[in-house]
């Protein structure tokens, strides 16, 4: 036997050399993970993403939803502050036009009266007198209904917040004698609505 015949079968004898791993095959443990288990992973990953999104859709929904709420809330604020200033400026201007109207009514007896007095054919002076005297207690009773009040200063210390001085006169002409810086006569009286200054009195003043 010749030297290359006792070679062969030594090769075909061994599958291969110690130490040497036979090629992985397709679906073996060794070779990796197989094509079916990769597409689940895959699978799996899909439907978490499909998960947040449905989350982020119905949180989308509902502030979506919050919104549109509080604009119309907003929108009937607005509205009603609207509706809040109109109503004001009709009150406004209704007191303007009819801010008299609780003094002027109280006024008309006052005004039956002089025209009941205008109807005597022939009065006599009394009756005359007694007309315009009730006609005065009406005056009042309608002032003092509607807080407006009278200035007569005289004999107290001169205010020229509340009198107007037309002229002076030496304190010691005058019957009785006035203390200075006193009215001495009042030629007009002055009359208050309330704590405001309607008109002034009209005053003389006794000096030093």
């Amino acid at each position: 036997m010749t030297d290359e015949q006792s070679a062969k079968p030594d090769q075909a004898g061994r599958p291969g050399q110690a130490g040497q791993d036979p090629a992985p095959q397709p679906g073996s443990a060794a070779g990796g993970a197989q094509p079916g288990s990769m597409a689940g992973a895959v699978g799996g990953s899909g439907d978490g993403q499909g998960t947040v999104s449905a989350l982020g859709a119905d949180r989308l929904a509902e502030l979506e939803a919050q919104c549109a709420e509080l604009r119309d809330q907003y929108l009937r604020a607005v509205a009603e502050t609207e509706n809040i200033r109109r109503r004001g400026q009709e009150e406004v201007a209704k007191a303007h036009k009819y801010g008299i109207e609780s003094f002027a009514e109280a006024l008309l007896p006052v005004r039956d009266s002089l025209e009941l007095a205008l109807k005597v054919d022939a009065p006599s002076i009394d009756n005359l007198k007694e007309g315009v005297e009730a006609t005065l207690r009406l005056m009042a009773a309608v002032f003092e209904k509607n807080r407006l009040f009278e200035i007569d200063p005289a004999g107290h210390k001169f205010d020229p917040n509340l009198h107007q001085a037309i002229s002076t006169v030496p304190g010691a002409s005058v019957n009785p004698p006035a203390a200075a810086n006193h009215v001495v006569t009042v030629l007009q009286k002055g009359y208050l609505i309330n704590d405001r200054v309607l008109r002034p009195a009209l005053v003389t003043v006794a000096q030093a």
